[in-house]
């Protein structure tokens, strides 16, 4: 099946508008203050951006941007990830780290960060010694333990021993981001904590959420809820009617296992604290626009459904690992059929096989904007992943094949420095050794340069492997902004796996 990598179906700028908006009107619905549970991704909202083809990696910063006077964010990071050293897959950067990465760069684009919250707190050494880095620095920290009384003792939650015990954050602007590295990090309980010391001090504060996915006014099978339930499967979200909603505006919406489960809870711990029924449904507490700024439904299906396949060769590998149960596994598997779509829905995978076959060797296939299968094999001086992407230069500069355009002068000085000095168990250059040498060799070669200025045009492009990547090459393939897909098959019989 032909799929294009270009079509966009969703429209970021319309989206930007809609949902700045929506936010705004919020604001103005709790008496000029909004704590925004701000879930997924701040920069790097890839699956958003794969799903959507057009949704804007960091159109949320944007989105910030557009609202920096009126906005302040706060970051919660669970001390328990801390501790257990939980790492952000798609960069390979720990919490911890990704919470300094994360605010540097929105202070980077004059956003006010003002504060960090560890939650979950019960003396974890690692968490302790990571609030007194940030400190060092002038960060201000605080430490929120478990509420007492949740989730059913609504007395005891919403009191000085519950949301009472964790200390009040100070905040100064009407609209506080409340943000975290990833999921299950306390954002839920940082804002409800804050409500209830606000409204002890006579603030008619409120509480909202930012939503991506799943995306409420989709119908439940859509190919872009599908996706979400499969980037997810390892938390376990289920895509459910929402039956609050129904029964109190008979309108079928979209919402998660998760917020369904605890809306009853929240319900009654929001009445506790403001004295009323601020919501009727999750999805009331919801904001999100994302169904407005669709504009080629067709476009958005058949990304939805490509990435619901990526995802069932990430779960694949993973399992194969040893770094997911069979439980998360079988869950892509059925939303693979539930769509009822293969692994060859990306046609680079039967290429990639049918290369591998033919050459003898394991092989990487990158399919081009334009159309064109690009390949390369795994050899004695340079891996798969090096070859095709230097395929691919060669193919978009429109380089004679047989032209090196990184010379051996170059190339055998890496191989001697792995093996002599750096004593590596492989010699074989890895991709990012070949992007190094052509950059060294664009200084003099006019072609290489040629070559390096295509690096650019692989962006979107989809990749498949015939067997798992060293995590360093999948991560430099995901740098360049290639979708690449592994076949669950290890190159080797190595125990330990090369980073």
């Amino acid at each position: 099946m032909e799929h294009s990598q270009s079509k966009i179906g969703f429209n970021s700028a319309l989206y930007l508008k809609k949902q700045s908006e929506r936010i705004l009107e919020r604001i103005e619905r709790f008496d000029n203050k909004l704590y925004l549970e701000f879930g997924g991704k701040l920069f790097d909202d890839l699956h958003a951006s794969r799903v959507l083809p057009g949704f804007e990696p960091d159109i949320k910063t944007k989105l910030l941007i557009t609202l920096k006077d009126k906005a302040e964010i706060v970051f919660c990071i669970s001390a328990g990830d801390i501790e257990r050293n939980r790492i952000r897959a798609d960069l390979g950067l720990s919490y911890d780290n990704e919470v300094l990465r994360l605010i540097d760069s929105l202070r980077g684009l004059g956003l006010f960060v003002s504060s960090v919250v560890i939650t979950l707190f019960k003396g974890q050494p690692s968490a302790i010694k990571f609030g007194q880095k940030l400190e060092m620095h002038g960060e201000k920290v605080y430490f929120h333990s478990y509420t007492k009384g949740y989730p059913s003792d609504v007395d005891t939650i919403v009191s000085d021993e519950g949301y009472g015990m964790n200390p009040y954050i100070e905040t100064s602007r009407p609209l506080v981001i409340v943000t975290a590295p990833g999921p299950s990090s306390g954002k839920l309980a940082t804002c409800l904590s804050q409500l209830y010391h606000d409204y002890k001090k006579g603030i008619r504060a409120g509480y909202a959420k930012f939503e991506t996915f799943p995306v409420w006014n989709l119908p439940l099978k859509h190919p872009v809820n599908i996706a979400y339930e499969s980037a997810t499967a390892d938390l376990k979200d289920i895509n459910q009617i929402d039956p609050y909603h129904f029964n109190e505006y008979g309108v079928l919406t979209v919402n998660y296992n998760r917020d369904i489960e605890v809306f009853p809870v929240l319900k009654n711990i929001l009445k506790k604290i403001t004295g009323e029924n601020i919501y009727k449904s999750p999805t009331d507490m919801g904001v999100n626009m994302v169904a407005s700024a669709i504009t080629n439904e067709d476009v958005v299906i058949d990304a939805a459904k490509r990435e619901v396949v990526r995802r069932n060769f990430r779960a694949e590998c993973d399992y194969k690992r040893g770094q997911i149960s069979f439980d998360t596994l079988e869950r892509t598997r059925y939303l693979m059929s539930e769509l009822d779509i293969k692994d060859d829905y990306l046609d680079v995978v039967p290429v990639a096989k049918t290369a591998s076959k033919t050459s003898g060797y394991p092989c990487l296939a990158i399919k081009l904007d334009n159309g064109e299968f690009v390949w390369g094999k795994n050899k004695t001086v340079i891996s798969a992943s090096g070859a095709a992407v230097l395929n691919s230069l060669r193919s978009l500069a429109e380089l004679d094949d047989c032209f090196d355009i990184i010379s051996d002068d170059i190339l055998m000085p890496i191989i001697k420095l792995r093996k002599n000095s750096l004593h590596t168990n492989s010699q074989v250059l890895s991709l990012d050794d070949v992007l190094v040498a052509l950059s060294i060799s664009a200084s003099n070669n006019e072609k290489a340069k040629k070559a390096i200025e295509k690096l650019p045009e692989l962006k979107g492009c989809e990749a498949h492997a015939t067997f798992i990547l060293p995590p360093a090459e999948e991560l430099t393939l995901k740098k360049l902004g290639i979708n690449v897909t592994c076949e669950p098959i290890f190159l080797n019989n190595n125990l330990f796996e090369d980073k």
